[in-house]
This record gives structure tokens, sequence and C-alpha cells, in this order.
């Protein structure tokens, strides 16, 4: 079993930056991948950005340029630098691994005003 933390987000106005982070515990030796996922009202649960166990990085289309993804593999961490933020960015974001198995976070809601 694994375990997710994740902290970070919040209410913030359009072109600031924040930075949430997830931290895992428990069975961390068979983690793959580490990301985030991001849920906005009304929508379906969608990719934001993962990365693997050697660094290869999956990112949505429309946060390429904006939000940066990284992990520290020694704390069993990955982070979601968001810059640039836009109302649209606005959703519940997700922490998400395999391990190999899928485990989620709990969610917290980044809010962003124009």
């Amino acid at each position: 079993q694994v375990q997710l933390v994740v902290s970070g987000g919040g209410l913030v106005q359009a072109g600031v930056s924040l930075r949430l982070s997830c931290a895992a515990s428990g069975s961390t030796f068979s983690i793959r991948i580490m990301g985030w996922y991001r849920q906005a009202p009304g929508k379906q649960r969608e990719l934001v950005a993962t990365m693997s166990n050697g660094g290869t990085t999956n990112d949505a289309d429309p946060v390429k340029d904006r939000f940066t993804i990284s992990r520290d593999n020694a704390k069993n961490a990955v982070y979601l630098q968001m810059n640039s933020l836009k109302p649209e960015d606005t959703a519940v974001y997700y922490c998400y691994l395999t391990a190999p198995r899928i485990y989620w976070g709990q969610g917290t809601q980044v809010t962003v005003s124009s």
C-alpha cells in the first residue's frame, strides 16, 4: 500500500504561480510513475503531467509551457510548479502514482480568479 499526502493549492489571481507537492509513503519501492491530474467542475478528470522514475515526462498541451513537473525520488515526492495561472486552470488537482497499481491522493483545490 502507498499513502499520498498533498499540499499546496489555494485561491490566487491570474498570472501568479503556485506549487503543489505530493509525498508518498508506504510501499514506495514499487513506484513507477508519479504525476498530477485535475478535474474542473462539470468535466472529466484529465492529465496534467506525469514523470517516470527515469525522468520521462508526459505533459498536457494546455499546460506545457506554464507548468513544470519534478520529482525527488529520494523523498518519494512529486511537485507541480504552476506559473502564469489562468482561470481555466481552476480545478481540483490530484496526485497520482503507479506502484504498479494506481493510487490517488486527496484532491487539492486550485482556484484562479481573473
